[in-house]
């Protein structure tokens, strides 16, 4: 008989966290939640992984702050990004902190294993060839300004010359997919 295979899920969505838990204990994996950067820090140095999913935006912390840690202490591991708010600043910014894969929400049980197992991300030829919008472009140069201020949502708005709840009610809106 082999081992369960442990993964650790970094995600503050507590609903989220135990519907997937769920799902992925029924796949013969051992989940650990931790609904904080904190707590992720005090307990994955105990354990032996296999998967990492970690939740980009915890709060008002980022989950790329812990990413390199985690890399450098599980470095066999594959490490899912996974967020609500994707965009090809974070995910590029991800995969360079260690990440293999890079997930938008919503996504089902089925799509996060998948993404574990697939090799690093990598761009679609075709989607690449075509111009985005100026509602992506925007929404991308928001994200990447974001990443720079490591998620600080005021000091991202003080860059840009917006005010903050500006840039909240931006923020609150999904991408444009073009």
């Amino acid at each position: 008989m082999t081992a369960k295979k442990q993964l650790l899920l970094v995600e503050d969505d507590q609903v989220f966290a135990q519907i997937l838990s769920r799902s992925l204990a029924t796949k013969d994996i051992d989940v650990i939640v931790c609904y904080s950067i904190e707590e992720a820090k005090q307990r994955h140095r105990t354990l032996q992984l296999n998967y990492i999913i970690l939740d980009l935006f915890l709060g008002d912390d980022s989950g790329l702050s812990i990413l390199t840690e985690l890399r450098e202490h599980h470095p066999s591991s594959n490490i899912l990004v996974l967020t609500g708010y994707a965009s090809i600043a974070t995910t590029v910014q991800a995969i360079k902190l260690g990440a293999d894969n890079y997930l938008p929400k919503p996504a089902n049980a089925k799509q996060i294993l998948q993404a574990l197992e697939e090799s690093p991300t990598e761009v679609d030829k075709e989607h690449e060839a075509e111009p985005l919008s100026v509602d992506r472009l925007e929404w991308e140069h928001i994200q990447a300004v974001l990443a720079q201020h490591d998620g600080n949502v005021s000091a991202t708005a003080r860059a840009l010359g917006m005010h903050r709840r500006t840039l909240q009610r931006k923020l609150a809106k999904k991408p444009s997919q073009k």
